[in-house]
């Protein structure tokens, strides 16, 4: 499904929920399909069922996935879903620093903006 860097400095619990909001966001999930129990995941990527569990209690809470007692875990229909105010706007204020590196870099808005075009151009998914 996807693989964990465990040489990162970012929780293995934090990896697995944007690999997770990755593959259902880009559709590769379908809303409503199953996802793997916690136990098979957990074997699956060699980690503690309990990093698994926690990773999908942030999933849950954030209403990408539910789970359905007796029967698993499914994936959500997230396209109603609204953008977490907090973490909006932690990442307008890494774009904002990002902006100002460019600036400081020599980089003119309209090179800003096709270097953006670009990135989102290598993520075919994002479209």
């Amino acid at each position: 499904m996807f693989e964990l860097d465990v040489k990162s400095r970012k929780a293995i619990s934090d990896q697995i929920i944007d690999n997770m909001k990755e593959l259902i966001i880009s559709g590769v999930l379908p809303p409503e399909s199953r996802i793997a129990s916690v136990r098979e995941l957990a074997g699956q990527l060699l980690v503690n069922p309990n990093t698994v569990q926690k990773a999908y209690r942030t999933l849950e809470s954030q209403g990408y996935i539910y789970t359905v007692k007796g029967r698993g875990t499914f994936v959500a229909d997230t396209s109603s879903l609204s953008p977490d105010r907090k973490q909006l706007q932690e990442a307008q204020a890494q774009l904002r620093d990002s902006i100002s590196r460019l600036y400081h870099l020599g980089l003119s808005k309209e090179a800003a903006k096709e270097l953006t075009d670009r990135i989102f151009d290598e993520r075919s998914d994002w479209t």
